[in-house]
């Protein structure tokens, strides 16, 4: 048999099918002045790890499928909720989203983005992407949104806008609020408005007919600008000589200083009277102290900080709210708080051990570095420590300490709380004595604080001048190996604190530092270098604790 023969197959040619693009055009997509379909919006933000910001770009997609919206780029949680509080923002300010498919990526992906501060550059993104508005692309965007479509303040703009301008993006939109903070950055293009319909236009979109908002019915306490309490004056204590000396020194130098006296002697006094006769911050310095406060929260930033901030943590403060922490990206604690200024803790021996400790490392660098699973933040801690004590547990023990009932063991258990490299890092050490009645009711007339500033801005004017070559401004910032060599002092005007050095009573790190209170001496008294009565003084501050 033969075989049968097949039929022959016929094909049918296929039809080109058309791009999913093409074919299913989204209503809302415009033509570009070049002619091309905008399916890409892109806006930038800011995103912060400690001070260090960094420059996030804002990638808006929207594609053909059921509608949805997809935020990828390591979000946390308070981030991943802007997608609901977006579009109910944008439909409320009369520019809704589309209804098709939304992916917003945040690059780089690796880095954490967290808060609210990201809702704005998020819903332009989008609408760039459908084509709703245009030239956004290289501005930086610094706010949220509330779902009435109002631009909400956030905190940290400050140092946002000081990375934004660094990286070289000087247009910046914030809300109000932020304004006047973001001005402070100088060649920073700064524009604030009131609602999300206000910016949409500013960026040409057409908005439809809706309710504004009433701006009266906002909230929070970024709107709020507190009054910031009187600088106290010297010539409220009567007496201690000594302890104001030790004070003026403080201050001129940025020397570190313990206290140590029996109750109501005056050394709480003492140190909050401090901040007022330290010179202004200079501009560079009051840009970094505005930041921390910026960063932080904890006050309204519509003008730089020029006076030192004075911080005073309670002894039962935990050491995350002193050193810094908390979930995520660590926050700043008191010490960067206190950054230019003053960190006093008042009962220093009944703070914890570990409290105590960590402010170890920050004396010595100036900086904190906080290291979390999340990340690693850093923040300047340039702070001067004042530290405060009794003589024991009960406070008794002044004089011949006939009314103590503290026992040796406790007397020793409670300054062991100090450790001795912590003392070590302290330049000024004086015992504060009860006040006398001759003192107290004599009605004699103290220096105001006024008179000890001037004396003080003229000792740093005199640092500046000798310190500019190494760009150091204060004594307690030089290191050793400029002590001993390009400013070394004669043996004959040290020997008193090489004596010292060889009986064991000073460390060598000890040996810097009672020189550099020498020099802050000497620039007090107006004289060009120490002389041997000023080394003398310095170690005679150093030793004055450790003989009690």
């Amino acid at each position: 048999m033969g075989v049968r023969a097949q039929p022959a197959i016929q094909r049918v040619p296929r039809r080109r099918r058309r791009s999913p693009r093409r074919r299913f055009r989204h209503s809302t997509d415009r033509a570009c002045p070049g002619g091309d379909l905008t399916v890409l919006g892109r806006t930038y933000a800011v995103s912060l790890v400690g001070m260090n910001g960094h420059i996030v770009e804002v990638e808006a997609d929207i594609g053909q499928t059921l509608p949805a919206f997809v935020l990828l780029g390591l979000p946390d949680a308070s981030l991943n909720e802007a997608k609901d509080r977006i579009r109910a923002a944008a439909r409320n300010a009369g520019v809704p989203l589309s209804r098709r498919k939304i992916t917003v990526n945040l690059i780089p992906a690796s880095l954490p983005k967290r808060g609210s501060a990201f809702d704005l550059a998020i819903v332009m993104s989008a609408l760039a992407a459908a084509g709703d508005v245009r030239g956004c692309g290289s501005t930086v965007f610094i706010a949220e949104l509330g779902l009435d479509g109002q631009l909400r303040p956030v905190h940290g703009v400050l140092p946002a806008v000081m990375a934004a301008v660094e990286a070289g993006h000087h247009r910046i939109v914030v809300a109000e609020e932020n304004e006047a903070e973001a001005a402070l950055v100088p060649a920073a293009e700064v524009r604030a408005f009131q609602t999300l319909a206000d910016v949409a236009v500013a960026f040409g979109a057409e908005v439809g007919d809706v309710d504004r908002p009433d701006p009266s019915i906002r909230t929070g306490a970024m709107t709020r600008v507190l009054p910031s309490a009187p600088l106290k004056d010297l010539s409220d204590i009567a007496g201690q000589q000594e302890a104001r000396f030790a004070l003026e020194i403080a201050a001129a130098g940025a020397h570190h200083l313990l206290m140590m006296g029996p109750p109501g002697a005056g050394k709480t006094m003492l140190a909050e009277r401090l901040p007022g006769i330290l010179p202004d911050l200079e501009d560079d310095h009051a840009m970094e102290v505005t930041a921390i406060h910026s960063l932080s929260g904890d006050r309204h930033c519509a003008e730089l900080v020029r006076k030192p901030p004075f911080e005073s943590p309670h002894h039962t403060a935990t050491p995350a709210s002193i050193i810094g922490g908390g979930s995520g990206i660590p926050r700043p604690g008191a010490a960067s708080r206190a950054h230019r200024g003053i960190l006093f803790l008042d009962e220093a021996p009944e703070y914890e051990r570990r409290v105590l400790e960590a402010l170890r490392e920050p004396l010595e660098s100036g900086r904190l570095v906080l290291h979390r699973a999340s990340g690693t933040a850093s923040y300047p801690a340039r702070f001067q420590l004042v530290l405060a004590l009794n003589p024991c547990p009960c406070g008794l023990a002044n004089g011949k300490g006939i009314d103590c009932l503290c026992t040796a063991q406790q007397r020793r258990r409670y300054f062991n709380r100090l450790s001795g490299p912590l003392l070590d890092r302290v330049d000024l050490q004086v015992v504060v004595q009860r006040v006398s009645l001759a003192d107290y009711a004599g009605g004699t007339s103290a220096e105001t604080s006024a008179v000890v500033a001037a004396r003080v801005a003229g000792a740093r004017a005199a640092q500046r001048s000798r310190l500019r070559r190494w760009n150091y401004t204060t004594n307690s910032e030089v290191q050793g190996r400029i002590l001993r060599g390009d400013l070394a002092l004669p043996r004959k005007v040290t020997a008193s604190l090489d004596k010292a050095l060889d009986r064991s009573l000073v460390s060598a790190r000890g040996w810097d530092r009672v020189l550099r209170v020498a020099w802050t001496i000497s620039d007090l008294a107006g004289r060009d270098t120490p002389e041997a009565d000023d080394v003398v003084t310095a170690l005679g501050f150093r030793l004055q604790e450790s003989a009690q």
